[in-house]
């Protein structure tokens, strides 16, 4: 037979119950047509065939535990796919992940009649009569038989796959058409109700996403907590407002400016099309508020990147109001002496400028030592709480940031356009209020998007579960089932 036989008579296959038996996947393929076919890729197409539009070409990615996605297809021209006209799927086919995640499999459906496959990929066309595609998808996802045939024939060190001799002598156990029919439908009928519960899981999640937002822009627009406003005609009492507040931020600016030459007033808002405050706010810029509005190192860093010392921070360690450690890099403490203007410090607001643009965090109390490329800074505030700071660029500002999008090739956000951004200034001590309450919300929201994400998982293992109960009825002795 193949060079897998060897590998393929070492499995120890369980008894079958009366009515079912073993066969090969070349015995149960159609009768007039190659059975299994490999992809083409690698030898007939090229990064240069691929297109934004036009004929699907799926790989590896597209095959999913749920089916095949066409989202993570390729494109290739219709003059290209003639071209390729023996690897043109048809509906029924049944495709089947030969290299990295092997044994992945789904069914073309129409959607898909006439798409492509690349090398990573071998295409099965079955005998309906003998083996229902479904029924095989199934198997081979859900049987422990087939996961040690699987990790048998692909044991070396160098072999990442199976080859198509390999998958023609895959042993099936099967039965016949209508007993097939009924593992399917029950498999179905299960996976239906799973499928609810995933939908409904997905629709708590918008949900979550949209409260989340909804917190954020309530607690910008004065609407998540008592206006300190309101709170001081209930008491009986007076307030620093927040025009008060920021002309004492101006006052000590100017009072405590050491630069050269003469001083220069910080850019106002600009006041058009800016929405109503509540009673006790006011507008003001970043520029104003904070002692400097700076970009962080711009230049080559092939060469000064350390396994350890001073942490550097890119675009991908700034998540939404958090940082992100993930793929954190290091410089030397001698090259961050000479980056001073890039330092960053506790308290200041790490603003994203290429690719996600406007998404902001605040440097946490972990990094007292830190640098940067690639990030607006606001630093050392002066007149607001930092994380108020980072909930409004992260809710309200999102629309300044569009309007202050530069670039063709590559979309950025300057220093300019950050210093000059609107912001709507409480009293100090109500954004105290406000980031603590956002706080308190955004932990329960948190939690609760842990327990959906829990469940999520739970899902995927029932899935796993309902295919590996159905088929270890066919790895029981006879007498065990009906046939």
């Amino acid at each position: 037979m193949s060079d897998a036989e060897p590998d393929a008579a070492r499995i120890e296959l369980p008894a079958l119950p009366k009515g079912w038996r073993y066969e090969s996947v070349s015995e149960m393929g159609a009768s007039d047509e190659q059975i299994v076919l490999t992809g083409p890729f690698g030898t007939s197409l090229g990064r240069a065939d691929f297109i934004d539009k036009g004929v699907p070409l799926l790989t590896i990615s597209c095959l999913t535990s749920q089916g095949i996605r066409l989202d993570k297809a390729l494109f290739v021209s219709n003059e290209k796919a003639k071209e390729l006209q023996r690897y043109r799927l048809r509906v029924g086919d049944v495709l089947f992940s030969r290299m990295a995640s092997v044994g992945r499999a789904g069914i073309v459906g129409p959607d898909l009649e006439g798409a492509l496959f690349n090398y990573h990929i071998m295409r099965l066309r079955l005998n309906p009569l003998k083996l229902l595609p479904k029924f095989f998808t199934n198997y081979v996802q859900g049987a422990k038989q087939v996961k040690d045939y699987l990790l048998a024939v692909n044991h070396g060190a160098t072999r990442d796959g199976i080859n198509t001799e390999q998958l023609l002598a895959l042993p099936v156990a099967v039965t016949s058409i209508v007993a097939q029919q009924r593992v399917v439908a029950e498999i179905e009928k299960q996976f239906t109700r799973l499928d609810a519960g995933v939908a409904a899981l997905r629709r708590v999640q918008a949900n979550l996403k949209r409260y989340r937002a909804a917190v954020l822009k309530a607690a910008c627009e004065g609407r998540l907590v008592p206006t300190e406003a309101d709170l001081a005609k209930a008491e009986g009492r007076t307030y620093e407002t927040g025009e008060q507040l920021l002309a004492r931020i101006l006052t000590d600016r100017r009072k405590n400016w050491h630069g050269r030459g003469k001083y220069k007033e910080p850019v106002a808002p600009d006041a058009t099309d800016l929405p109503w405050l509540p009673e006790g706010w006011v507008w003001a810029t970043f520029e104003q508020i904070a002692e400097r509005v700076t970009v962080g190192y711009v230049g080559p860093m092939k060469h000064e990147y350390k396994a350890n010392g001073v942490p550097f921070l890119r675009g991908q360690n700034v998540r939404e109001n958090r940082f992100d450690p993930e793929g954190l890099l290091y410089i030397s403490p001698k090259f961050h002496g000479q980056l001073a203007k890039s330092a960053l410090r506790p308290g200041d607001l790490a603003v994203v400028r290429s690719g996600a643009v406007g998404i902001t965090c605040v440097i946490p109390e972990s990094l007292r030592e830190a640098n940067c490329s690639d990030l607006v800074l606001v630093q050392r505030p002066l007149g607001f709480v930092p994380q108020y700071g980072a909930y409004y660029m992260n809710s309200l500002a999102k629309r300044h940031v569009i309007a202050g999008k530069v670039g063709v090739a590559l979309t950025h956000f300057n220093t300019k356009s950050v210093a000059a951004i609107p912001v709507p200034l409480p009293p100090l001590v109500e954004q105290e209020r406000i980031v603590a309450e956002v706080e308190r919300r955004l932990s329960v929201i948190g939690a609760l998007e842990v327990t959906v994400l829990a469940s999520f998982r739970r899902a995927v293992r029932l899935r796993q579960s309902v295919l590996r109960k159905e088929f270890a009825k066919a790895g029981a002795t006879e007498g065990d089932l009906n046939g």
